[in-house]
């Protein structure tokens, strides 16, 4: 009885993580009184709640996720908008735009066309038809004057940090404005191609190392060093 695999280890699907008064979290499935790892990740103990932070996969949509995509091609009525997921959203007319417009006279292609960058909130997913976005809410809508970067989506957690600590020190150090998607993407609008560069290498340090301790220590500690190659 008790935790058969000690916090912060590397797991595999199918590695028994915990037996007895324990509970089931994120990427775990349970056999009587046994917790079992779902996905290739690392494991985290809790307050006696495991839960394991998986290190590879692609974007799942969850409804109230906010993600930023792409335009990739359109109908009459709607964009078909690729998410980095296995499946492709749909953005309706109606979801895009507050006010009525006849779509039997108008080329929605008006308002966003192929390559557009959107960020956008899920409203509907259950797997059996296409993910569908609205881009009505507050800031979201069309993405322009940045650069877009695609990363993988279970690192996001890692790159946000508890309650945001990693993300906005980012923000805060660079001096930049970063919009981040659930969805493994970052908006990033800076003119400055260094600066640029930097959050694409402190993506790829949380890539390799989000299973490592310390984490948001390494990347003050890269920003500082980078960013006085950038003020020479």
């Amino acid at each position: 009885m008790g935790e058969k695999v000690r916090s912060r280890s590397i797991v595999f699907p199918g590695d028994l993580i915990a037996e007895g008064s324990f509970r089931a979290g994120a990427y775990t499935y349970t056999e009587g009184n046994k917790i079992f790892s779902s996905v290739f990740g690392l494991c985290e103990i809790k307050n006696r709640v495991v839960n394991i932070i998986p290190l590879q996969g692609f974007y799942i949509p969850r409804v109230g996720d906010n993600v930023i995509g792409v335009i990739i091609d359109n109908s009459p009525t709607s964009w078909q908008v690729d998410i980095n997921s296995p499946y492709i959203a749909v953005l309706q007319f109606s979801d895009a735009l507050s006010k009525p417009v006849d779509v039997a006279r108008e080329d929605i292609r008006r308002y966003l066309k192929s390559g557009d960058v959107i960020l956008a909130e899920v409203i509907a997913f259950d797997k059996l038809r296409s993910p569908l976005l609205s881009i009505k809410g507050k800031d979201l809508g069309k993405l322009e004057n940045g650069t877009l970067i695609t990363f993988s989506p279970v690192k996001v957690p890692r790159l946000i940090g508890r309650r945001g600590s990693m993300i906005n020190m980012i923000k805060k150090e660079l001096s930049c404005k970063i919009i981040m998607g659930r969805n493994g993407r970052i908006w990033i609008s800076s003119t400055d191609p260094q600066i640029v560069n930097l959050v694409r290498k402190i993506i790829s340090l949380v890539e390799e190392e989000s299973h490592l301790p310390g984490l948001t220590d390494k990347v003050k500690s890269l920003i500082v060093k980078e960013r006085g190659n950038i003020d020479r």
